[in-house]
């Protein structure tokens, strides 16, 4: 990305790799990413995202599907 702004992963388009800041969400949640890998400072990288429906990233060298509404709450930089 070329600015500093914070953006839910939701918005990232495919290709692109972002840095997680912080997860808006509850502890359940962040522990559900957490055993997914997804934690702060990881280096996510966005595979697919067609704005609507499920994404996939590239986490730690491994691919995870997200919900549309988790990765909304996941705030990139």
């Amino acid at each position: 990305m070329t600015d500093d702004s914070l953006k839910p992963l939701s918005k990232i388009e495919a290709g692109r790799t972002v840095k997680l800041i912080s997860i808006d969400a509850g502890i359940g949640l962040k522990q559900h990413l957490a055993a997914m890998g997804i934690l702060q400072n990881a280096e996510i990288t966005v595979v697919r995202n067609w704005h609507c429906g499920r994404i996939i990233i590239n986490v730690k060298n491994t691919k995870v599907v997200l919900g549309r509404g988790m990765a909304h709450k996941i705030m990139v930089r």
